[in-house]
């Protein structure tokens, strides 16, 4: 993967406070695809053996159909595949219980092709007609005392047995159907944990979407009086286009104006393709991915009036509440603790940093939302029962969503909403933020400043 590192990590640090980003340069797709493939093999190595013996299940039974596949089973596809093929059962098999830990954790699918060169396949339709026939045959051959899969009536990403492959294996296994048994932690544990490969590249993948957000925030793309939120949006969505980046959200851009008809200060609700406007603050939510891991950003810019050089004193003063909220939060992290326990510990932090916190942070990797626990909700500030009560990790990445409520004087004491998102790794005892964070509202025009 050295190639692959050189290209997306910068020599420079340049962090997410500038007004300018290098960007890193993008590999062709052939070097991706196999790049990613790479990143797939090191999890399915490192982190299913891991995670399945601290469940204490010796087999873990993926099944997945052509375009209903199971959320953690497209993680596990080659970059080249685009779906499932037909039916495919994918079978992980802890064979150190049955001879010792050194011979690892065999991998094989029941389908009949072959899953790249990841999962052999273990099925000769010529022999055997009948696949749920060969499912039973090869778990019988390995007689496992504990089975796992995918039901979940909490969390999505460990829901991924559908109804009827599950009838399907029931009536294949038959008696031995009663060592089936779901659990949350194997599916979320094998989604959340990053490897050390996830991390050698991460920075440079979201170095590509820090680059283009201020790009986007700046008088190259953003004429005062002329152009729309939604010309800005559609612009990032042609860049992401450009470099082929997986836009796993419609980037938005939001304004928030001191005055106008019918408006009130810091809590309007302007219309979805709102001209922009000196005076304004602006919002990007910006979601962009490359090699099967995500990024999730927002950033604020302002919009600087004829005569200005800088944003009012109160913007900037709810910036810096923000970054308190967001230093709150992650001081708060603690292995073990719950997504509730976390949420209660921070609120109590940036509160007595004087701050009006509201946090509604998630994990974010193979998912933008990605499998977790929830630390807080948008809505309300109440712990969330089942969600919150999942518990952090090491290993983890996380995306800090969160938005402070700060009276801004110059805008006759309104008072105003500063969102930001920004991702970072937590390593089980210490956090530190993927590629920087925004501490400086961006200026449109730069050159201004």
């Amino acid at each position: 993967m050295k190639t692959l590192i050189t290209a997306l990590l910068l020599a420079t640090a340049t962090t997410a406070a500038a007004q300018d980003y290098q960007r890193p340069a993008v590999p062709n797709l052939r070097d991706r695809v196999a790049a990613h493939d790479r990143l797939i093999k090191a999890r399915l190595d490192q982190v299913v053996p891991k995670i399945m013996r601290e469940v204490g299940v010796d087999m873990w039974v993926l099944v997945s159909s052509e375009y209903n596949e199971d959320p953690v089973v497209k993680t596990m596809l080659p970059a080249t595949w685009a779906s499932a093929r037909r039916t495919m059962v994918l079978i992980f098999f802890d064979r150190s219980a049955n001879g010792g830990p050194e011979k690892g954790v065999e991998r094989l699918a029941i389908a009949r092709y072959p899953v790249g060169d990841i999962f052999p396949s273990l099925w000769n339709p010529e022999e055997q007609p009948e696949q749920w026939a060969r499912v039973a045959q090869v778990i019988a051959e390995r007689s496992p005392k504990r089975i796992a899969i995918n039901i979940s009536p909490t969390f999505a990403l460990a829901n991924g047995l559908s109804a009827g492959e599950h009838r399907q294996l029931l009536t294949a296994l038959g008696p031995a159907a009663a060592r089936l048994e779901s659990h949350d932690r194997l599916a979320l544990g094998y989604l959340e944990t990053r490897t050390p490969e996830d991390m050698a590249v991460y920075q440079g993948i979201m170095r590509v979407a820090h680059s283009l957000i201020p790009e986007g925030l700046s008088e190259k793309v953003i004429t005062p009086g002329v152009t729309t939120t939604q010309d800005v949006v559609w612009w990032y969505r042609e860049r992401l286009a450009d470099l082929r980046q997986d836009a796993w959200c419609q980037p938005s851009v939001t304004v928030q104006r001191n005055a106008g008809p019918g408006i009130v200060p810091g809590r309007q609700t302007l219309p979805e393709n709102t001209v922009i406007m000196p005076g304004d603050l602006l919002h990007v939510d910006f979601c962009a991915g490359m090699l099967g891991l995500k990024t999730d950003t927002q950033q604020l810019a302002y919009v600087l009036r004829p005569g200005e050089t800088d944003a009012p004193a109160g913007l900037k003063a709810g910036m810096a509440a923000a970054n308190k909220v967001q230093d709150a939060l992650v001081a708060s992290f603690k292995t073990g603790a719950t997504g509730n326990e976390v949420l209660m510990a921070a609120r109590q932090k940036a509160i007595a940093a004087g701050t009006n916190p509201i946090i509604y942070t998630h994990s974010i990797g193979l998912h933008g939302h990605g499998a977790g626990p929830w630390i807080g909700n948008w809505e309300h500030q109440n712990p969330i029962p089942g969600r919150g009560d999942y518990r952090i990790y090491p290993d983890t990445a996380w995306s800090i969503e969160l938005a402070a409520l700060a009276r801004v004087p110059e805008w006759g004491g309104a008072e105003v909403r500063f969102p930001l998102e920004v991702d970072g790794f937590w390593n089980g005892s210490s956090w530190r933020w993927i590629d920087g964070r925004q501490t400086q509202l961006h200026l449109i025009p730069r050159s201004a400043k």
